[in-house]
């Protein structure tokens, strides 16, 4: 039996080591410490693939799914399928593809003579157009109206219109390169069923989706070519109503236009 002396004294040992700090008792086997630190991280490494696994098959086909949706290639497979006006409006109103056609009331396809030798591309339909579901309407339109009759032209006769975005802008900077890229080839697609003797092209969104420039002010009053058809670019009956200096350029215009016709 041990002593008491044995019992304080290895109490008093036992103390003095926790004083130092020790907060274990040695075992007899041998214990690999570095062993100790890997587990932890290998178990974090592997929760960390776990998750990695988990995601990557939904980011994968979230990034398939992004490829295959072309939306000009699917703009020009729809075009290229229409053989005649009504078909080419069912395709663009089948076509998904294009964020302002969920921002607009109607699809605004075209207006006038069908047939006429004269087809007017405007830019976008405005507020009045987009609840009526045609181009030039208004004090636009009354405007446009009042043009053509000066040259002896009329939508109701002898006169073809729409416009190359057939939603209504969901902002004032205008569409996107890739909107403008995905409504031109309907636009060409439109202008080849239409088949006009010349084309007018009113404001710089027609110039860019047919010219693939802008800069109405310089291009305005000279003949140019598109689509094998020539084309006037002109201001748009909106800007002339906020500038009625620029209403003179717009007549020697129109004068080209009725020369062209003969």
């Amino acid at each position: 039996m041990e002593s008491a002396q044995d019992y304080w004294a290895a109490r008093a040992a036992l103390e003095w080591q926790v004083e130092l700090g020790a907060d274990e008792a040695l075992s007899e086997t041998p214990v690999n410490r570095f062993e100790l630190l890997e587990k932890p991280k290998a178990k974090a490494q592997a929760n960390t693939q776990a998750k990695a696994a988990v995601a990557a098959p939904q980011v994968q086909n979230i990034h398939v799914e992004a490829l295959k949706i072309d939306a000009v290639a699917e703009a020009t497979k729809a075009a290229e399928a229409a053989q005649d006006l009504g078909q080419l409006r069912g395709a663009l109103e089948r076509f998904e593809h294009c964020e302002l056609k969920r921002g607009a009331r109607n699809l605004v396809f075209g207006d006038g003579t069908l047939g006429a030798r004269v087809m007017i591309l405007g830019e976008a339909p405005d507020r009045e157009g987009d609840r009526e579901g045609k181009p030039f309407v208004g004090q636009a339109g009354a405007l446009l109206g009042k043009m053509l009759g000066a040259i002896g032209l009329s939508l109701e006769d002898s006169v073809y219109a729409s416009t190359v975005m057939p939603w209504r802008l969901l902002n004032q900077s205008g569409p996107s390169p890739e909107e403008i890229a995905m409504m031109r080839p309907f636009v060409a697609r439109h202008l080849a069923l239409a088949a006009p003797e010349c084309v007018v092209l009113m404001g710089n969104i027609a110039c860019d989706v047919v010219l693939g420039q802008r800069g109405i002010t310089r291009l305005r009053g000279t003949w140019g070519k598109a689509y094998g058809l020539p084309v006037m670019p002109m201001f748009p009956p909106e800007t002339l109503m906020r500038q009625p200096d620029l209403k003179r350029a717009a007549w020697a215009d129109l004068l080209e236009i009725k020369a062209r016709l003969g």
